[in-house]
């Protein structure tokens, strides 16, 4: 059997991002103040001295050591087009194998893909990247929209800050709220937040000048706050309903109504970060007819009411 968790190593390899090695590594690797009881005995794992980024770190000892850790955890990849290191990829199978927990910040979860440990399981990745991983491990269940995901014994976060998230999560399975807590206020960062990583993605327009739909897209976002139906978008096209929405999937994966609504959506986290609007005047200006309304589709397309999402990206207090 591997240690107990609160023994932490890190695999480390070339290529790594420095970003979640260092934020793991500041949280796992310093206590609060105030916590009761042992902390992590943190370890750097690597065959050789590694470049991270554009940082050379020197591990504690090689990849081996994994199977003697309770928490193994797997950074960031730069690189995800190509195979990830086989050397990481069998050290994290057979510390699994050991018993350990294993855990992938962001891109990392290439390496437990690759090692055969997300088989039949449900993980998550960068919202860049989630394509990607569904496209090249079929049996995984990559979910895109969340912050991170625990299976038990496997668990992967979403891409950058979404791996404090992780982190957090972890200290509060092992030491329970209150230390997380502490921890977060360490770290001058929220404890939990709500949501998952769709309300941190952007939902781009077709840009080509030549595509049928290539003057309606930019007409349609400057009427969002018109009631405007099928009909109306397939009218201003030249087209019929049905031509309409065979052009719509082919460009944007999606049907005009749904499109429509994605817009409106996103203008309205726009007014939420750019002004002191109430919900009622935004949800207006959105073409979403009510506060409720917002309400309703803001929170199941995002995952958090548009109050929390402003406080989120304004730092702010008050609901609105």
């Amino acid at each position: 059997m591997a240690a107990a968790p609160h023994s932490v190593a890190f695999a480390a390899t070339d290529g790594m991002l420095h970003f979640e090695l260092g934020l793991a590594y500041e949280v796992f690797g310093s206590a609060p103040d105030g916590v009761p009881g042992p902390w992590y005995d943190v370890t750097v794992c690597g065959s050789r001295p590694v470049r991270v980024g554009r940082f050379l770190v020197e591990p504690d000892g090689d990849l081996d050591r994994l199977t003697r850790a309770g928490t193994v955890i797997v950074p960031a990849l730069a690189d995800v087009d190509g195979p990830p290191p086989v050397d990481v990829v069998g050290a994290v199978r057979a510390a699994h194998a050991a018993g350990a927990r294993i855990v992938s910040l962001c891109t990392g979860v290439f390496v437990l893909a690759a090692a055969g440990l997300l088989d039949g399981l449900r993980a998550t990745t960068h919202w860049a990247h989630t394509g990607l991983l569904a496209a090249r491990y079929p049996r995984i269940t990559v979910d895109p929209d969340v912050l991170y995901v625990d299976n038990g014994q496997v668990l992967t976060s979403a891409g950058k800050s979404a791996a404090m998230d992780l982190c957090l999560h972890l200290i509060r399975r092992d030491h329970g709220s209150a230390v997380a807590n502490l921890a977060a206020r360490r770290l001058v960062v929220p404890p939990h937040r709500a949501g998952g990583q769709a309300q941190f993605v952007t939902t781009p327009v077709p840009p080509a000048d030549d595509h049928p739909l290539a003057a309606l897209l930019p007409w349609v976002m400057r009427r969002l706050d018109q009631p405007l139906t099928v009909n109306d978008l397939a009218r201003r096209a030249h087209l019929s309903s049905r031509q309409l929405t065979r052009l719509f999937h082919a460009a944007t994966g999606t049907t005009p109504l749904q499109w429509l609504l994605a817009q409106r959506i996103r203008r309205a986290q726009e007014l939420l970060e750019t002004t002191d609007d109430g919900v009622d005047t935004i949800a207006a200006a959105a073409g979403l007819g009510t506060a409720t309304t917002l309400r309703r589709h803001f929170h199941r397309a995002l995952g958090v009411p548009p109050d929390a999402y402003r406080r989120t990206f304004r730092g702010e207090n008050n609901d609105r």
